[in-house]
C-alpha cells in the first residue's frame, strides 16, 4: 500500500464523522458532501505527516469549509427565504441492529436544524462543534477568528435560542409511530376532531415547496388551522409510507411514479408538536429513497 492509498483508506474511516459535522453545520446533504469532498482534496495536497491529531485536524477543516460556505450563502441570498425545510435524511424504520441504532442516536431532527438556520454562521460553528461534538472552544476560536471567552458566549447565545425554539421530542420510536399513524388515520378517515385531538395546541407546520410549487410554501400554525390544511391533502393518505425521517417517525408521500413530499414530524408528551414537510421537485430528486425499496 503506498503512501496516498494509506491515506485515502484513513479518510474514508472520518468520512461519516466529518459529513455529520458538514451536514449540521449547513442542513443540505449535497453541500454536506462537498464540504467533505474539499476536506479530502485539502488533506491529499498535504503533508500528513505533519498532522499528529489526522480526526481533529479533518474536523477542523470540513468545519471551516463549512462555515465560508454559510458565510457565502448569506451574501448570495438577497432576501431571506420566506419558508425552508433542511434536506431530510430518509432511511428504513426497521431498526434491526447496533448499526441502525446508532444511526438513530446520532440523528439530529429537522426541526432542530430549522432552528439553527436562524443562527449566524458564527454561532452555528460554536453551538456545532461544542454542545454536538465536544469540540474545546479553544480550537473553535481560531476557526471564527475570535477569543475563547467570544467563542464561548456565541455557542451561549445559540444554546438559548434553541432551547427557546426547538421542540424536545420523545424518544420512543413505537409511540412516535403511534402518534404519527392515529393523524394519518384521521386525515383519511375526515375526522377533524380526531386530527385536533392528536395535534399540539400550539403546533406549527411547515411546509417547504421551492419555486416549483410555490402555493405549497407555507407555515400554518394552531392545532385547528393544521387539522383543516390536512384534510385537504387526505387523498394522498393511501400513498403514504412509513419511514425514518432524521432518526424520527415520518414518511414518504408516494403516488405512483413519483415522490410528493417527505414529512417529519416531531411528538412531544405523546402530541405532534411541529410538522416539517418537503415537496420541493428539484430537491426531491437529489434524495435518496432507494433505501425504503423491498
Amino acid at each position: 500500500m503506498d503512501d496516498r492509498e494509506w491515506l485515502a483508506e484513513q479518510f474514508e474511516a472520518h468520512r461519516a464523522h466529518l459529513r455529520s459535522v458538514a451536514y449540521r453545520m449547513l442542513g443540505s446533504v449535497s453541500e454536506a458532501d462537498d464540504a467533505v469532498q474539499e476536506s479530502w482534496l485539502r488533506l491529499s495536497r498535504s503533508d500528513a505527516n505533519d498532522i499528529e491529531n489526522l480526526g481533529g485536524w479533518l474536523t477542523t477543516v470540513v468545519a471551516r469549509v463549512s462555515l465560508n460556505m454559510l458565510r457565502s450563502r448569506d451574501t448570495r441570498r438577497e432576501e431571506p427565504m420566506n419558508v425552508h425545510v433542511p434536506d431530510p435524511i430518509v432511511s428504513r424504520e426497521e431498526v434491526s441492529g447496533p448499526e441502525d441504532e446508532a444511526i438513530v442516536a446520532d440523528s439530529v431532527g429537522l426541526a432542530l436544524l430549522v432552528v439553527l438556520e436562524t443562527l449566524t454562521p458564527a454561532e452555528r460553528l460554536a453551538f456545532v462543534l461544542h454542545d454536538m461534538f465536544g469540540v474545546p472552544f479553544d480550537e473553535i476560536s481560531t476557526m471564527v477568528g475570535r477569543s475563547p471567552t467570544a467563542a464561548r458566549q456565541l455557542a451561549s447565545r445559540a444554546r438559548r435560542r434553541v432551547r427557546g425554539a426547538a421542540p424536545v421530542p420523545d424518544t420512543d420510536l413505537s409511540r412516535q409511530r403511534e402518534v404519527v399513524d392515529a393523524f394519518f388515520a384521521a386525515a383519511h378517515g375526515g375526522d377533524f376532531d380526531a386530527l385536533v385531538a392528536v395535534l399540539d395546541p400550539d403546533v406549527v407546520l411547515r411546509s417547504d415547496g421551492g419555486a416549483a410549487r410555490p402555493d405549497d410554501s407555507v407555515v400554518v400554525r394552531g392545532a385547528e388551522n393544521v387539522a383543516a390544511r390536512a384534510l385537504t391533502f387526505a387523498r394522498l393518505s393511501p400513498f403514504v409510507r412509513p419511514a425514518l425521517v432524521n432518526g424520527a417517525a415520518g414518511v414518504v408521500v408516494a403516488p405512483p411514479g413519483r415522490v410528493f413530499s417527505v414529512l417529519a414530524f416531531t411528538v412531544s408528551d405523546g402530541k405532534i408538536v411541529e410538522i416539517d414537510g418537503l415537496s420541493d421537485p428539484e430537491r426531491l430528486r437529489d434524495i435518496d429513497l432507494t433505501v425504503l425499496d423491498d
